[in-house]
């Protein structure tokens, strides 16, 4: 859909003028060329065109605006014409003549004639009138049947081709400025796609001279500065103009200028992991150890024996030197295991992993304090085991992390808000299968070497395929292979590879490898990496990872086997692959599960199986593709390659490979099903025969041999002259074209949103007005660009082959480009003049989302490779992908490189490329492609350079569309080209001197040459014009003047022995002129402009030069433009660059002030004794006094020398300014020591103040880089005073305002009452005050440190909601002034502050935190450096260099290069310089502009060094700790503290002071290092850090002695400077000439026109109170920044951080340290004894716990007579550790009811760290350790109950963990207490025993059932009582029942005898109690039974009796 405007002619103008028109539709512009001095009518005739995402609503409008053009003032409007689109939207075409209305809506004559199109969506194009704006009837039948043969929809817009043009031609751009209007035809103009700045024209009709291709630059700041008129110039765009004038090439596309390959190359890695500790493990009474894997190597912590919550604190570190690949696929891996020892391995309860790039891709690299969830990988039905808090952090060389700072975390976490997941992760993450479907493979290479193949060959006696692949999976750790297939190129599997893991898993890659199956060892074949952020989406609309079924094309070493192949790490997918080796195709799905579901196999075992087969056809239909390539140029080629012939060869996948393709290429047969294939030789020459009608074609893949010519020492070049060979190869893919369009639509538009975004940095850092400008217009393309895609993606939606993949990121691209157009749109709203940096960031994120949605993850047609072969072996390659050559009709969706000339580097293959090797130039090649379907092929030639024949090969001759083998150019054009090169800058250095010979070497077609040679310099001014002549240029002449070929540019290190070094390469476009061109402004003479030059993927410098290529008319050279020849005798037959071209010079000195030289080192083995300093610039200079006795004095005698030098007007393209420094020896000699560039002298520039602003003007910018941190109200009359008011606040709240204060005003900066007397009377007021006020005999040092650290946090933790506030804040100061109005309001806003801020009587803290009241100091969490500019106010620092710079393999970094350093500084101004400046009072002329500085004699100076602690060490011994201790060195002293040193510590607390004398500026370099002390061999060093004194002692910032917050002379908080602040504050304004300080009233005192006020009393250690002026004098200081013109940030009261770095691993951090240094001069009052900071002693307390009675306890036990349910209770505590310190009640025997009763009391006596809430404990690690270490532990009591079995291990019950310092207040009874007290579910009043001191009460015993549910297990009534050591020696108690003050024996039931130990007893328990009448039955039964048996035995005889009468 689209929107096409025909603007025609505006008629009827008045006088005249310059007109320029301007075409609104839906809030976009366009503006028309201008037309110069037009008359009454301008003939515009141009075309517009608006791509519609909707369509067109009927009362929309159209609006064009005509002005008056005006370079200098703004665009005169003459009238504006409006319409409503009704018409057109019904008719679809109107042309309409109308006349114009003025700004007040008055009709007015001049009239309008414009035509209006709109294609509708559905494709209802009105009917086109032939001719109207095309020429040609047969274009529209050509135009039908592209559309069938492209199954193309409407929105093709046939209308965008030029007449008489057979399809897609070049797309050139033309750029119009004017001219000659008449002769613009009407039917000329083509629709331009203008929103791509695409216009094409006739290709037949050579372009007029009058049209010249490039707007300039300066007429189009002009031309953007006039278009914005009348608007408001916010709202101004630039995008249309630039796109006209861009200079990007029609033919030619952009060369890549970086060459290296970096992804192969191992770098440093750190990965450090610190586990703090774990909670809520499942399992019973446990032992739980953690294991840290990173990759393969393990580490463990230490085992905590028998709980559920460990504290570990260990510090684990793991060193890697891989790739970034492999390095980010790493796993992290964190386990729990239960019960490890020597002999037994554990059982794992559970584990955590993700990859290292997870970790790298989080902000800072880290996860800092999170908890990881563990889960059982064996078991995925059971939920969580538990959590473990770490923090995981990965470094990389070069990476600073900003570690939080390490305070005491007493903050209860809240695990669920802190898990270890990344952002957009959810917390229950569920486990699921990933399906790894692989189906078959093609275009194996084969794996065994020819010999191998014989010996099979003749043992087997067939052929097979030698090779046998199987495929192995990669993923979170683990793999699953396929089977093997044997002997097969073609292997199909049909398998899948399961694995089962959480999802979203924390690995970002799946690696898919093929692997060939050997008997000695497998190798792979060929690697892909499956990204699952591509083939996913996270949204709420998004989707589970899908892909396919797809191919995948794999790429690695070349296809010839051998066994040792050097190239095999390409194959397992490390670097770029430089061969095609195979493609495979696989599927991807992800199915959630459902634990619940009983027949899940719980295991995350990989397992595989059998899947269903797909069909031939799903991954699209096979279609004949048709690759061509036209070999224009060759050159460059390196030396090495020079003797033998060499031939090109282009392959895409295994087509057109020859020379080891082998396993053919297959195409489907003609007239069969597509399942059956068939092979087809590829033969170079093949047989007539093969031609049919279709002229189906062998394919050419290689250009014929040709033996190179030489172009200079170091380069040749193939002479193909006027005969350019040609390639083509047919192949057969899957038609997917779809997918590639779709990346290259996103491309584009990410292509263009680069350019702009580079051109707006350009612009920025050039300072060229109107940046947003620019932006907005680059915004505004993107939201064009992406309503363009939304039109066009959604095409064939049809496609049987669309995978779910594509479909669904088809709709997330489009629902992303959605809401990125929306965006953009409303980001172009915002971008002021203040934003365009931040908005610039914001696009870098859009630009950095379209890069990935274009990277399509599903491949189709495999990239296109170009060999170089020499002698039949493959040298060198370049790789282009496919899709950059895709033909399309569709203009958006053409491949950036299709149908154009693009110039190729050919690189080494693999590893070879690494390093210097790989910068050099194997070849340059000039190659044409274009790829596309066979049936599309007609327009393969379009964009070649015209003025060709073809020559094709016998069989083609006649046929239209076959290809030519060669091309023959008919037409030449003669050239001449001036390179005009002026100057490098910082270039590299390549000889040991630290210097380098330079020259460059320019190359251009087949030619070079060279500049001279300037010694030894990193900044060479060549000022040289180089001619090459006799060029000739092969195609039209109108052609090659906007589309020459490129110049390369090397530069190259001279040597006197061997052959020169490389030392980088820029590129260029040379401005062309045409004969018949004048050569005038504003094309001619060029600009110099900068060229980055680049080394390998680094940047090494810049280029200042211009290019000229100059046409050779009939005349010959007559008409170029003259050559004035050598004009400096001395240079002989150099050329200088030309008068128009070099820069406008003007005078200007510079002054150099010579401080001092330092830290030199030797050279070549002598010290350095007498050096000297030279300061070059632009070939003038100027020498530094000799220094006599460098080990004396380093320091220079005479301080400021200057010279005057002229220098360019533009400041961009000042030479830089070299620093040397020599050594002078004996005899005259001079060797160089070092130096240094000063590459732009920008910031030495002086520029007078401007006199008419007000006097302290200059010191806005202080302002604004130092926040004024109060709250002020700006007055609104000037002359009155400000009053600022300092009441102590909630520092968050302090960033609240700016202070704005005029320069005339007075000031007075008001403190309130000091804090202490606001304290007293706080309390008088109100008793009810919670927090009880420390008293200061408690408070210590500590105290303020750890207060001002809280303070910190707080501050970082709102700072981030600040930062908003600050932008607004910035963006009001930089608006200047503020108006009336505004001032007003913020007067208001202020009142209102602070009504309701504090008043006296209130607390002053914000009401949520009470904090008490302590003085705090300024942590800073980095250097004091980086806060304070390195204290470079007026004296810099250069470090001087020598030696080579290294290569990046070496790892030798800059560090290694510094031989010393130069302290000094610079100052460069206009030479007349303005009177006033000299005329200050006390200007020494001398010193020129360097007035005020000290003198730089020795001093000697007292260093005290305070260092507080070290965090985050680096282990230095095998158990993974360190023993640290502090070493400090300055000058000869070498303090080493050893005998302190702090055993097995990795954040060990020094608190320590060091005193040294030192004497400036001999000994200025401090360097304190923390060493790993050692029983035997040497210590070894962790890290060091250097801190420059010299620099901070002559700072103006005053780094000598921190300022206090408040004023005190005695307590914690005492003044440590020997000056008091008054005194400070006298010295500072005698220095700075500042009128002051008069002190006033008291409170009060005035410095310059700032007024302070403040308290005027101060109490002594009596309480007295005395009058004072130091407060007020102190708030003065703090606030010394306002002082108008002088003024500067002091440095305060501080604790800095500083990283700790070891030599031997050069940029990673080893740790930080925490200190800071005071300095005084000794020719001063001497200070105070040092503050004490030494580490608080932990305080020794003893907690007495009496376990009195339990109650409802688990019945474990059965009784063994009875079956009756008991339990055998007694308790056990512990607070330290269960091996420490576990005391055990005694046994309450056969509980029946679950009530124990005890009256049993624990002592546990222990050292406790108030500050940190740690229990101290001091240990040996184990038997062989040398000293015991200290642990910190938290506070927490363990109570549990167990049931004692006699002969099996005693069974646990239950317990409760109570941290000491908050724990649920205990229940009054039994019946109370219930479980959710402990599990934290109902809200109970949390107790401290610390405060408390005494607590009793009955708590809740839990354990977890098998559900890993809690439950209740008992209650336990205990009382704990604190006591501190001193109280419990006075009143000492007995352990269990013991004296002194015995507890009274339990009263237990008697049951409690157990039968053993009193066997009567307990019988007659049981008889007499419960079994006593069932006895008596038993034994009345009995008796019973005996009389019946007596009965029955004594019958019988007494019957005999009977019967015989006996």
């Amino acid at each position: 859909m689209a929107l096409l405007v025909h603007l025609k002619t505006v008629s009827e103008l008045r006088g005249r003028g310059d007109r320029i028109a301007k075409v609104t539709f839906r809030g976009q512009s366009f503006y028309s060329r201008v037309l110069e001095n037009c008359e009454d009518v301008a003939d515009f005739d141009e075309t517009f065109r608006w791509p519609v995402a909707s369509s067109i609503d009927s009362n929309e409008i159209l609006e064009i605006q005509i002005f008056n053009y005006s370079k200098v003032f703004s665009n005169r409007l003459i009238g504006t014409f409006r319409m409503v689109l009704q018409k057109v939207v019904e008719e679809n075409h109107v042309e309409v003549t109308d006349t114009l209305i003025d700004d007040n809506n008055a009709i007015i004559k001049t009239s309008l004639c414009v035509e209006v199109r709109y294609q509708a969506t559905d494709g209802t194009v009105g009917s086109w009138d032939d001719g109207d704006f095309l020429g040609d009837e047969s274009l529209q039948e050509e135009e039908k049947d592209s559309q069938e043969t492209d199954g193309l929809l409407p929105s093709s817009r046939p209308s965008s081709r030029p007449p008489g043009e057979k399809s897609f031609r070049s797309k050139g751009r033309e750029k119009t400025k004017g001219g000659r209007d008449g002769e613009h035809k009407a039917g000329r103009s083509v629709f331009s796609a203008m929103k791509l700045g695409k216009n094409r024209p006739h290709k037949e009709e050579p372009q007029r001279q009058d049209e010249p291709a490039v707007l300039e630059m300066d007429d189009l700041d002009r031309l953007a500065i006039r278009l914005g008129d009348g608007l408001d110039p916010d709202t101004v765009s630039l995008a249309s103009v630039t796109a006209l004038t861009t200079n990007v090439s029609n033919k030619r596309s952009k060369p890549d200028i970086k060459m290296e390959p970096s992804a192969g190359r191992p770098m440093d890695y750190q990965v450090s992991i610190t586990v703090i500790e774990a909670r809520q493990l499942v399992g019973l009474n446990m032992d739980p150890v953690v294991c840290v894997e990173v990759g393969d190597d393990k580490k463990y912590t230490s085992m905590k024996e028998s709980t559920n919550c460990p504290y570990y604190n260990e510090y684990f570190v793991f060193d890697f030197h891989v790739s970034p690949d492999v390095m980010f696929d790493k796993i992290i891996k964190i386990s729990v295991i239960h019960s490890k020892n020597l002999l037994r391995s554990g059982t794992l309860v559970g584990s955590f992993k993700m990859d290292v790039g997870t970790v790298y891709a989080q902000p800072e690299h880290q996860f800092h304090h999170k908890w990881a969830i563990l889960s059982d990988p064996d078991d995925i039905s059971a939920g969580l085991k538990g959590y473990v808090k770490c923090d995981v952090a990965v470094v990389g060389k070069g990476d600073n992390i900003k570690t939080p700072h390490k305070a005491n975390e007493t903050d209860e976490d809240d695990i669920e808000g802190n898990l270890l997941l990344p952002e957009g992760v959810p917390p229950e993450r569920q486990w699921a299968r990933f399906y790894v479907k692989i189906y078959r493979a093609e275009g194996l290479p084969r794996m065994n070497t020819s010999l191998m193949a014989n010996v099979k060959k003749a043992f087997i006696g067939e052929n097979k395929d030698l090779v046998d692949p199987y495929v192995q999976v990669f993923f979170a750790g683990q793999k699953g292979k396929t089977s093997v297939q044997k002997s097969s190129y073609e292997p199909l599997w049909n398998e899948q590879v399961v694995f089962t893991d959480l999802f979203p898993p924390l690995c970002k890659r799946m690696k898919v490898q093929i692997r060939d199956s050997d008997k000695v060892n497998d190798v792979a074949i060929g690697t892909h990496f499956i990204d699952l952020r591509k083939i996913s989406n996270d949204g709420d609309k998004g989707f589970l990872p899908t892909l396919g079924p797809a191919w995948v094309n794999m790429y690695g070493s070349t296809r010839n086997y051998t066994l040792l192949d050097e190239h095999q790490d390409l194959n397992e997918g490390l670097g770029e692959g430089v061969s095609f080796r195979a493609r495979l195709m696989v599927g991807l799905a992800v199915e959630i599960l459902d634990t619940s579901n009983p027949e899940l196999t719980s295991s995350t075992e990989v397992q595989v199986e059998q899947t269903t087969p797909v069909s031939e056809s799903c991954t699209g239909k096979m279609e004949e593709f048709f690759l061509f390539g036209a070999f224009l140029e060759a050159s460059m080629i390196d030396r090495k390659n020079g003797d033998k012939p060499v031939t090109f060869e282009v392959t895409i996948g295994n087509y057109g490979n020859e020379v080891d393709g082998l396993s053919r290429p297959q195409r489907p047969r003609p007239r069969k099903e597509p399942g059956d294939e068939e092979e087809v030789d590829l033969i170079q020459n093949s047989s007539d025969d093969e031609t049919d009608e279709g002229g189906d074609l062998a394919s050419v893949s290689s250009t014929p041999p040709m033996r190179p010519q030489i172009t200079d020492r170091n380069y040749f070049h193939l002479p193909y002259l006027e005969r350019k060979p040609c390639i083509y190869i047919k192949s057969w893919w899957p038609d997917q074209r779809r997918r590639l369009y779709n990346a290259n639509i996103m491309d584009h538009i990410a292509d263009k949103l680069e350019e702009g975004m580079n051109d707006v940095q350009e612009m920025i850092k050039t300072e060229k007005s109107y940046p947003e400008r620019r932006l907005r217009g680059v915004l505004e393309e993107l939201s064009c660009g992406c309503h363009r895609f939304l039109s066009l993606a959604d095409k064939d939606q049809c496609h049987s082959s669309r995978t779910r993949l594509d479909r669904e990121r088809l709709k997330s691209c489009m629902r992303e480009l959605e809401s990125m157009g929306q965006q953009a749109k409303t980001l172009r709203a915002q971008v002021k003049r203040h934003t365009v940096r931040d908005k610039l960031r914001l696009c870098q994120n859009f630009l950095q989302k379209l890069r990935f949605l274009a990277d399509e993850p599903q491949h189709s047609i495999p990239d296109v490779f170009i060999w170089m072969m020499s002698n039949n072996k493959r040298i060198a390659y370049a790789r282009v992908p496919s899709k950059d050559l895709l033909f399309s009709i569709v203009e958006e969706e053409l491949g950036k490189d299709c149908a154009k000339v693009k110039t190729l580097f050919l690189k080494l293959p693999g590893k070879r490329s690494f390093g210097s090797a790989g910068w050099t130039v194997q070849a340059k090649l000039e190659l044409y492609l274009w790829l596309g379907l066979s049936k599309q092929r007609k327009d393969f030639l379009c964009g070649l350079p015209c003025g060709f024949e073809e020559v094709k090969a016998a069989q083609g001759l006649g046929l239209h569309s076959f290809p030519p083998i060669s091309l023959i150019y008919t037409k030449k054009q003669a050239f001449q080209l001036r390179a005009h090169m002026y100057q490098a800058r910082s270039l590299f250095a390549a000889d040991s001197s630290g210097l380098s010979d330079p020259f460059a070497r320019v190359f251009f077609i087949n030619q070079s040459q060279c500049t001279e040679v300037l010694n030894e310099t990193l900044c060479p001014t060549w000022d040289q014009m180089l001619v090459f002549d006799n060029l000739e240029l092969y195609g039209e002449a109108h052609e090659l003047r906007d589309d020459p070929p490129i110049i390369v540019i090397e530069i190259y290190d001279q040597d006197t022995m061997g052959k020169a070094d490389f030392m980088g390469r820029t590129f260029a476009k040379p401005l062309v002129k045409m004969a018949d061109e004048a050569y005038c402004p504003p094309r001619f003479p060029p600009q110099l402009e900068y060229y980055q030059i680049y080394r390998g993927n680094a940047t090494a410098g810049d280029l200042l030069a211009a290019f000229e290529l100059l046409q050779i008319g009939p005349a010959g050279k007559a008409d170029l433009p003259p050559i004035n020849g050598p004009v400096d005798v001395d240079r002989g037959p150099i050329m200088p660059v030309p008068v128009g071209i070099r820069p406008v010079l003007s005078k200007y000195r510079i002054e150099v002030l010579f401080w001092g030289l330092r830290d030199l080192k030797r050279v070549n083995l002598a010290q350095v004794d007498r050096p000297r300093v030279d300061i070059e610039c632009a070939g003038k200079g100027v020498q530094s006094s000799l220094i006599h006795n460098y080990k004396k004095n380093p320091n220079f005698n005479t301080l400021v020398k200057w010279f005057e030098v002229d220098l360019p007007e533009n400041e961009l393209l000042h030479p830089p300014l070299n620093i040397r420094v020599v050594d002078c020896r004996a005899f005259g000699r001079y060797t160089l020591v070092g130096s240094h560039a000063v590459s732009s002298l920008r910031r030495f520039i002086y520029r007078p103040p401007d006199r008419s602003a007000p006097s302290w003007s200059t010191t806005v910018r202080l302002l604004q880089g130092c926040r004024v941190l109060c709250n002020g109200v700006p007055s609104s009359h000037p002359t009155g005073e400000v009053v600022v008011n300092m009441e102590p606040e909630v520092p968050v709240r302090k960033l609240e305002t700016m202070v704005k204060l005029d320069a005339t005003s007075d000031a007075v900066v008001k403190v309130d009452v000091a804090e202490e007397e606001k304290e007293k009377r706080k309390k008088k007021g109100s008793s009810a005050e919670p927090e009880e006020e420390p008293d200061d005999s408690m408070l210590d040092w500590w105290s303020k440190y750890f207060a001002s650290i809280d303070t910190m946090k707080e501050q970082e933790a709102s700072g981030i909601d600040l930062e908003e506030k600050e932008d607004m804040d910035n963006a009001d100061g930089l608006r200047g002034p503020m108006k009336g109005k505004e001032k007003a309001k913020a007067a208001k806003e202020e009142k209102k502050k602070r009504i309701q801020g504090p008043g006296p009587g209130q607390a002053s803290e914000a009401p949520e935190k009470k904090k008490p009241k302590i003085d705090e100091l300024k942590v800073y969490p980095k250097e004091l450096e980086s806060e304070f500019d390195n204290f470079e106010d007026w004296l810099h620092t250069f470090n001087l260099l020598r030696g080579k710079t290294g290569d990046d393999e070496d790892g030798s970094t800059e560090e290694e290069r510094i031989v010393g350093r130069f302290k000094g500084s610079l100052c460069v101004y206009k030479v007349p310089l303005p009177e006033d400046v000299s005329r200050e009072a006390g200007y020494d002329p001398s010193y020129g502009m360097f007035q005020g500085i000290p003198s730089n004699d020795p001093i000697n100076v007292l260093v005290r060094i305070y260092v507080v602690r070290a965090t985050d060490l680096h282990p230095a011994d095998i158990n993974g700790k360190a023993d640290p201790y502090i070493a400090i060195r300055l000058g000869k002293t070498d303090i080493r503290d050893k005998e302190n040193y702090i055993s097995k510590q990795l954040n060990p607390v020094f608190g320590k002071s060091f005193d040294v004398e030192a004497s400036f500026p001999m000994e200025s370099m401090l360097t304190v290092a923390v060493y790993d002390w050692d029983l035997v061999g040497t210590d070894d060093l962790i890290g060091e850090t250097k801190i420059d004194l010299e620099n901070r002692f002559y700072s103006k910032h005053r780094a000598t002695c921190g300022i206090a917050q408040t004023y005190s002379t005695h307590g914690y908080n005492i003044w440590r400077d020997p000056m008091k602040p008054s005194q400070i504050l006298t010295r500072l304004c005698k220095e700075g000439k500042v009128d002051g300080p008069h002190f006033g009233p008291p409170g009060r005192v005035k410095v310059s026109n700032r007024v302070f006020t403040g308290p005027s009393e101060i109490e002594d250690e009596n309480g007295q109170r005395k009058p004072t002026e130091e407060h007020v004098a102190l708030s003065a200081l703090r606030h010394w920044e306002d002082i108008p013109r002088v003024g500067c940030r002091l440095v305060p009261e501080h604790v800095e951080t500083r990283p700790l770095l070891n030599p031997d691993k050069p940029g990673i951090e080893q740790g930080r340290l925490e200190l800071w240094v005071d300095m005084f001069p000794m020719d001063m009052p001497a200070p105070g004894t040092p503050l004490d900071i030494s580490p608080r002693k932990p305080k020794k307390y003893e907690l007495r716990v009496i376990v009195w009675n339990t109650d409802e306890v688990v019945l474990e036990d059965d009784d063994f007579f009875t079956g009756e349910k008991s339990s055998d209770i007694f308790v056990r505590g512990w607070l330290k550790g269960q091996q420490e310190d576990k005391q055990d009640t005694d046994v309450h025997y056969h509980s029946l009811t679950g009530e124990g009763n005890f009256n049993w009391r624990y002592l546990f006596p222990f050292d406790y760290l108030a500050a940190e809430e740690k229990i101290v404990i001091s240990k040996k690690e184990s038997m062989f350790s040398w000293d015991e270490t200290e642990y910190k532990i938290p506070a927490r009591l363990t109570l549990q109950i167990w049931d004692a079995d006699h002969f099996s291990a005693d069974d646990f019950l239950g317990a409760i963990e109570l941290d000491l310092n908050r724990f649920p207040r205990g229940a009054k009874t039994a019946k109370q207490c219930t479980m959710e007290m402990a599990t934290g579910e109902v809200d109970v009043p949390l107790v401290s025993i610390f405060k408390q001191k005494r607590v009793k009460g009955w708590w809740p015993l839990l354990a977890r059932n098998e559900n890993d549910e809690f439950e209740l297990t008992g209650k336990v009534e205990a009382e704990l009582h604190l006591l501190t050591a001193e109280e419990a020696e006075k009143n000492p108690v007995g352990l269990a029942r013991n004296e002194p003050d015995p507890l009274e024996k339990p009263n237990r039931p008697d049951t409690a005898f157990v039968w053993f130990l009193n066997p009567l007893k307990s019988i007659k328990y049981l008889i007499c109690t419960r079994y006593k009448w069932l006895i008596i039955k038993i034994v009345l039964a009995l008796l019973g039974l005996l009389m019946l048996a007596l009965f029955l035995y004594s019958l019988p005889g007494y019957m005999v009796k009977k019967l015989l009468g006996a």
